[in-house]
């Protein structure tokens, strides 16, 4: 549409009222592109997740991808995002450095969009986006503490760790973001007594 067309067509709607019609077709209207993002990007990604551990698809802002670089200042090498979303948070690990940098997600609309997104930005090809299903990883802390080296750091955002001991945290709110050096967890977790969980 024009943007001459568009001025014509306001200015002749200023002033009409609005009729229960029209406001039908409002609400239908946003009522089904609601369901179509739900149906479409969303539900995907829920499908194979146990229903007690689905946690809703919420787009890392500025602040949190902020927050979450922050925990990983000083640092480098290779960077992993699991739960990537969108790939905001994988674009901006390999802008500050890290090689490689990789995203795994589950829903393939996601995916999508952070492919995307990374050619979007100059980055196609050199950041990976890999479609797994992180839910058949049992006990993922477990298997972080057995398979990561002592120098690693893990970086939570917006959900935390269940049964780790935060080493520092940025952020307030949904934007908040916590940071568990393997090194102080695996400490802490000799410094249990035996039969607690990790």
């Amino acid at each position: 549409m024009d943007p001459e067309d568009a001025e014509e067509l306001a200015a002749e709607l200023h002033g009409k009222p609005v009729d229960v019609w029209d406001l039908l077709q409002i609400a239908a209207g946003t009522g089904l592109t609601a369901y179509v993002v739900w149906a479409g990007i969303l539900m995907p990604g829920f499908r194979k997740v146990p229903l007690k551990l689905q946690v809703p698809y919420v787009p890392a802002n500025a602040n949190q991808v902020e927050n979450v670089m922050s925990l990983l200042k000083g640092r480098s090498g290779k960077m992993v995002d699991l739960g990537s979303g969108d790939g905001r948070i994988v674009l901006e690990a390999y802008k500050q450095g890290f090689r490689p940098a990789v995203g795994y997600e589950l829903n393939p609309w996601l995916l999508r969009l952070s492919s995307y997104r990374a050619w979007k930005a100059g980055c196609y090809g050199k950041v990976s986006y890999c479609r797994d299903d992180l839910w058949k990883l049992q006990l993922l802390e477990r298997k972080l503490l057995v398979e990561l080296p002592d120098e690693a750091r893990v970086v939570a955002g917006r959900f935390p760790l269940p049964n780790w001991t935060p080493t520092s945290m940025a952020g307030e709110g949904l934007n908040r973001a916590w940071a568990y050096d393997i090194k102080t967890v695996r400490q802490s977790k000799q410094d249990r007594p035996e039969g607690s969980p990790v």
